[in-house]
């Protein structure tokens, strides 16, 4: 592991190549000149540090972290993106409040975090037993989630009244919302998945070569199920998180979800090929996400431009991780 906290499969005989170290430094003299530009940007706009627009941030922050999580361990593991999580948080929200509703708050969380997983974990046996390809997977999971979620519910969203128990994943603790605490504790499990356990070392080396992965004995196929399964988890829990703040269940919250965790990602360093990434870092690119997002709306941007700005910074990360590889 680097100091930086990004995680790499073993590097072959001969080092690392002179051009890859100055392609590598680059890059981190952009991030760092960005980072300080959109920093003063910030904190140079009306109302940034302001209390309440802090613990938004942070609450805002905690969902799409809690994706962000999963969709690096899938990356790391050779399988590019899923498109499906954010399906899957929008499901977790309903399945949440319909069971907190029945059995009360801790059969809710139970069934919420076995739902995640198993809707996750069942793309991951189609994509590492089958070989199918990780993106038209998630996209038909996509479309089966969105398309089979609402006949539960007749298409309507689902409420939770006051009292019902959801009081216990939102508020505040130590003077932090509770689902910003949960993204920390979170982000150091990810972390420690993937730079201490057998678990996350064959996930480094099956996203870097998955045949010399299992040329070495691993099991590829359980590896890439076992990334999926930990994503669903993490997804599951920004679902409840979600449902237990508005009180509701609907499809439409985890609308952006995936494209925010995605640039999240990106922006974080995780190589889209497979075989490098920090969970460390891609809280950096959550953490740059908000950010934007808060700076465009205090300074009357709307909406579209945040798309926009994430576009290019996608781009340009991209295009900066093809010139490192190529050199």
């Amino acid at each position: 592991m680097s100091q930086s906290g990004t995680i790499t499969a073993p590097a072959a005989a001969g080092g690392t190549r002179p051009g890859v170290r100055w392609g590598s430094l680059a890059m981190l003299v952009l991030r760092s000149v960005f980072l300080v530009a959109l920093f003063g940007i910030a904190l140079a706009s009306p109302g940034f540090l302001s209390t309440a627009n802090l613990m938004a941030m942070m609450t805002s922050a905690a969902f799409v972290g809690c994706v962000a999580i999963g969709m690096t361990l899938i990356t790391v593991g050779g399988n590019i993106m899923s498109f499906s999580l954010g399906a899957t948080v929008s499901a977790t929200t309903l399945v949440f409040v319909g069971a907190l509703l029945a059995w009360g708050i801790l059969p809710a969380i139970l069934v919420s975090l076995l739902f995640g997983m198993l809707v996750a974990l069942a793309q991951g046996l189609v994509i590492g037993w089958f070989g199918a390809n990780p993106i038209v997977v998630s996209i038909a999971a996509f479309a089966l989630i969105i398309g089979i979620a609402p006949w539960s519910t007749a298409g309507t969203s689902l409420f939770l009244p006051a009292g019902a128990g959801q009081e216990v994943l939102r508020g505040k603790l130590l003077g932090l919302p509770i689902e910003f605490i949960l993204l920390i504790g979170l982000a150091v499990l990810g972390q420690f998945l993937l730079s201490f356990t057998v678990f996350g070392r064959n996930l480094l080396m099956v996203g870097s070569s998955r045949w010399a992965a299992e040329a070495a004995g691993i099991r590829a196929w359980r590896t890439v199920a076992g990334s999926y399964l930990w994503a669903g988890l993490f997804a599951a829990v920004a679902g409840m998180l979600l449902a237990s703040r508005y009180s509701k269940g609907n499809m439409d919250y985890g609308a952006t979800f995936d494209y925010d965790a995605i640039t999240a990602v990106i922006v974080g360093g995780t190589a889209i090929q497979g075989g490098r990434g920090s969970i460390l870092r891609t809280m950096i690119g959550v953490l740059v996400i908000e950010v934007t997002r808060v700076v465009l709306l205090l300074n009357g941007f709307r909406q579209e431009w945040q798309y926009l700005i994430s576009g290019v910074i996608i781009l340009s990360v991209i295009l900066l991780q093809t010139t490192v590889a190529r050199k």
